[in-house]
């Protein structure tokens, strides 16, 4: 188990919606302090407005493909005094709808990789003279990653090497908690347009799968593969 919420410290990238924003309210609501990072600099500006009546919130727009950015944001680790968890949440899905694998455009997937794979790579590699001992890693994935959906071979490919990636790097670094994490489907921007056009509001919403993510960060389970939903948090919601 981690210690007093009071001192910990998490870095999630693609804060400003979706899946990063609901973790960000989580977390906050925990008493974590933060750091967070999106593209968009009024959502963000916005995000950290709201949150920092909670806690503590370090707010930093800017492309996580950009290693000036992650250099920023180590610097930015470093003034709290390092990190107790990183959340790689930013990606790119591709085009929409999602073309099959003969007609994809490669230099598109080569940005696909560019933001699914290299950057969470190069978030680590940025900030790991900042991560706490016994740091939580996690790199946001998905069922696409290790199923075989037509259409998905672009994202899907991109987060099959991200989860090898992540299961290598938590066999080179036994002292860290590796986790990559499959949120499943939810209700977001990301989610609409992979299915453009099409009713998605049955999915859930990206705060129901916050708890999940709350269990793996404060408590101690092995670094591996999880599915947000099929873990069972005791006491622990997003509140």
């Amino acid at each position: 188990m981690m210690g007093n919420t009071d001192e910990r410290t998490a870095l999630i990238t693609g804060a400003s919606r979706g899946l990063g924003l609901a973790l960000a309210r989580g977390l906050a609501s925990r008493g974590w302090n933060l750091i967070i990072t999106g593209r968009d600099s009024g959502r963000l500006r916005s995000v950290r407005d709201e949150l920092a009546v909670t806690t503590h919130v370090a707010a930093l727009a800017g492309d996580v493909t950009d290693p000036a950015h992650r250099l920023a944001l180590a610097v930015l680790a470093r003034g709290h005094a390092g990190l107790d968890a990183v959340i790689n949440n930013a990606g790119l899905l591709g085009p929409s709808p999602q073309p099959g694998l003969l007609d994809y455009p490669l230099r598109v997937l080569a940005d696909v990789y560019q933001a699914n794979v290299l950057a969470p790579l190069g978030i680590i590699q940025a900030i790991r003279s900042e991560l706490k001992p016994g740091a939580r890693i996690v790199n946001i994935t998905s069922d696409a990653g290790v199923n075989a959906y037509p259409g998905w071979g672009g994202y899907g490919s991109s987060k099959a090497a991200l989860e090898q990636l992540s299961s290598v790097l938590a066999a080179e670094n036994p002292e860290l908690r590796v986790y990559w994490v499959d949120p499943g489907d939810m209700r977001t921007d990301m989610h609409q347009a992979a299915y453009p056009g099409e009713d998605i509001s049955d999915r859930p919403l990206p705060a129901e799968r916050v708890p999940g993510f709350i269990e793996l960060l404060e408590s101690d389970f092995p670094s591996g593969r999880y599915v947000a939903a099929s873990l069972a948090p005791v006491g622990v919601g997003a509140r």
